[in-house]
Order: C-alpha cells, then structure tokens, then sequence
C-alpha cells in the first residue's frame, strides 16, 4: 500500500494536470469574450449569423468552465489540500461562497443570451458584457488564490 507521502505526490500530480487543462479553458473562454464584446447589434436586419454564433460559444464556453470549475476543479483542490490538512482548507470554505456569486452571474449571462441573441439591442449586451467581464476578473483572482494557496503551495512538499 503505498504511503502517504506517495498518495499526495499523486493527487498533486492529478490535479496539476487538471488545473493546466481548466486553465487552457480559461485562457479560450478570455480570447472569446474579447471578440464576442466587439459584436455591433445583434437584433439588427441583416446582422451575421456569426455574431449570434460567437455570443452562443460564448455562453457555451462560459458554461463549462463555471461547471467544470464547482464540479470538478474546486472539489480536488480541497481534497488535496485537506489531504496535506495544514489549514489551507479554510481558505477554500471562505472563497467558494465568493465564487457561487459569479457563477450565478454567468448562468444569468448564458440565460438570457444562449438561445436569445437575436433578442437584445447592442446596448444590453454591452452592459451585460460589462458586467460579465468585471464578475469573471473577480472570479479569476479568487480562484488563483484557491490554486496558489490550496495546490502551488505544495509543490515543494511533494518534489
């Protein structure tokens, strides 16, 4: 049975995979956003279809990523970091609530834009393309303090 030493250099390696993977999501889902708030008028006679196609990868994108982050990624930083149980777990139980708020401002996002692009004069979307950005900036740096403190922190731990 290997031990425990072995068990963390494993998860942390697990996870570290993980991370770089969700990352790579992140860094996507930034390039799309910065395209998608360039869009002119989506409801406008003659608008491109790719304009309303951009805004559905978008909130595609944007969906995975929010889901990908609660249903996998926060849930193996915490395991790792109650696996090396040196208090950074605490962390996580004070930033997760934080993070539940953006991702109840993206699903909103994905909400009313998702199957709707048609639906909504430039304005709206960019007032709500706005907001998102700032929400996902906020989210970013709470989950690079997650990542920082509950996995990078024990990289020389498991060298």
């Amino acid at each position: 049975m290997p031990d425990q030493n072995e068990y963390q250099k494993a998860r942390w390696s697990a996870v570290e995979s993980l991370i770089e993977r969700w990352l790579s999501a992140r860094q996507q889902l930034i390039v799309n956003y910065c395209a998608t708030s360039g869009l002119q008028l989506l409801g406008k006679p003659g608008t491109s279809g790719s304009s309303r196609a951009r805004l559905q990868l978008l909130c595609q994108q944007l969906l995975d990523y929010l889901s990908a982050g609660h249903f996998e990624i926060y849930y193996e930083l915490l395991r790792e970091a109650e696996s090396f149980d040196d208090g950074s777990a605490a962390l996580a139980r004070e930033l997760l609530p934080l993070i539940a708020h953006t991702t109840e401002i993206g699903v909103q996002f994905n909400d009313r834009y998702a199957e709707t692009a048609g639906d909504h004069d430039a304005g709206e979307l960019a007032r709500d393309l706005s907001e998102l950005g700032e929400i996902l900036a906020e989210r970013f740096e709470y989950e690079d303090r997650l990542i920082t403190f509950l996995h990078a922190a024990h990289r020389q731990l498991v060298a």
